[in-house]
């Protein structure tokens, strides 16, 4: 009966009545992280109204109203909201959604880039920002353009047209256009005025992508291939899951022109570092499968991510060494692009192996600190960074007067450690207040 109730439960947490919803909401004797500069304001009260806040102040200059939702933040700091901007939303309504979007919520995730679009998302975009749904905020790419999807210029033309008018957010590129139907591609959504991102096809190559004005790309994808000289690629230019099997011939000193170049042309990266260390790395499967986050996910879908991991480092030619040795080159690419100011932007791939949504990003931000940014610098890439990106900083992004409520509210700082990104006492979705509780509730739902 137990496992029935818990069930119906997963099959309706979209519509559940998580949080509270109230006019006024107040956070009173709280550390804000407004994270548009590295400081801590101590000591304040936070004041949101309509899901706006209206007021930040210290403790005891604001008068507190009776009647209005009051939440204790003393010794805890308050953060903007994490952005997931690689993430694969299934479709709704659906208890794989409903799965993905709980996990998000209870880990601090307020704002999730779909990369993987599908026209059931366009409805559900509307409902998250009406709180009809509970979820974070979702930007939303159509289909996918891919070589299966795309046989000609022509029909790659007539899909960027039929995705703008229907309202996607973007256009998600897969591997596998030619040159010709990439360049059309991008021709008519520049002309349209709708953004483009994800991989680079083989055939169009870094530096044709960046031509383009490819909005983001997503997996540094293209980046390794780079790194080798002309005629140097052993691999017949595949270079295997990301060019992990170029990093045996790559040349370091090749790595800042491509940053350069990422720079000039304005295009963003979403390295999804998680994703390539959890396939490549030579870590032991068996305690992967044991990460804590592992009990959230069916246990079907965490075999299969083992069965995955496992075949990668059976393969005939894997190395360990060379894999280790294109996670270093991958950490000093994030490193220099961060140098260089080519934007950088939070996302994880989740659900993808070993990325349990939510949990994945903060494995994500660390992978960021271990590239050699500080946690501010990691923080500002799920924060401030998409809310620039998509033209939205004056909206959302910050902690700030006059900015939508799509906070966190954690039990550590994470400036001083990273990993208490981790430990997330309630979450705020534009107004809707998530609570400790909540959160248990939201997790005990989909515990095995």
């Amino acid at each position: 009966m137990k496992k029935t109730l818990r069930r119906c439960a997963a099959l309706l947490l979209l519509a559940w009545p998580v949080g509270v919803i109230a006019e006024t909401i107040v956070i009173i004797n709280v550390n804000v992280l407004p994270m548009h500069s590295e400081q801590v304001l101590t000591d304040q009260t936070v004041m949101i109204e309509d899901g706006i806040i209206t007021r930040i102040d210290g403790v005891h200059d604001v008068h507190i109203p009776e009647d209005i939702t009051v939440i204790d933040g003393t010794r805890r700091y308050l953060m903007p909201g994490l952005a997931e901007m690689h993430g694969h939303v299934p479709a709704a309504p659906s208890e794989q959604l409903d799965r993905v979007f709980g996990l998000y919520v209870a880990n601090g995730i307020t704002l999730v880039r779909g990369m993987l679009g599908q026209p059931s998302h366009l409805e559900l975009r509307e409902q998250l920002l009406a709180q009809e749904v509970l979820g974070p905020r979702l930007i939303t790419s159509g289909p996918s353009f891919n070589g299966r999807s795309v046989s000609s210029p022509q029909q790659a033309a007539e899909m960027v047209r039929e995705q703008h008018a229907a309202g996607y957010d973007f256009l998600k590129i897969h591997p596998g256009m030619t040159r010709d139907e990439f360049d059309e591609m991008a021709r008519v959504a520049n002309e349209l005025g709708i953004a483009f991102a994800g991989h680079v096809p083989a055939d169009v190559g870094l530096d044709r992508a960046l031509a383009s004005g490819i909005a983001t790309i997503d997996h540094l994808d293209g980046y390794m291939q780079t790194l080798i000289p002309a005629n140097d690629d052993p691999t017949g230019g595949v270079g295997g899951f990301f060019g992990v099997m170029l990093a045996g011939q790559a040349d370091e000193s090749r790595i800042q022109s491509a940053v350069d170049a990422t720079a000039l042309a304005g295009t963003w990266n979403v390295p999804t570092q998680s994703l390539f260390e959890h396939v490549v790395a030579d870590w032991d499967v068996d305690a992967m499968i044991k990460w804590a986050e592992m009990r959230y996910m069916p246990e079907a879908t965490v075999q299969q991510w083992a069965e995955s991991k496992r075949s990668v480092l059976g393969d005939d030619n894997y190395e360990a060494a060379v894999a280790a040795r294109a996670i270093e080159l991958r950490r000093l690419m994030i490193h220099a692009m961060h140098e260089t100011g080519a934007g950088l932007l939070l996302g994880s791939d989740s659900p993808q192996i070993f990325n349990v949504p939510g949990f994945a990003i903060h494995r994500e931000l660390q992978m960021l600190v271990d590239s050699g940014l500080t946690p501010y610098e990691a923080l500002k890439t799920g924060t401030v960074n998409p809310a620039v990106f998509l033209g939205r900083y004056d909206e959302w992004g910050s902690v700030e007067v006059g900015k939508v409520a799509d906070l966190v509210l954690l039990d550590d700082n994470p400036l001083e450690d990273i990993s208490a990104t981790r430990r997330v006492h309630g979450v705020m979705l534009r107004g809707r207040w998530v609570s400790a509780g909540d959160i248990t509730e939201l997790l005990e739902t989909y515990e095995r």
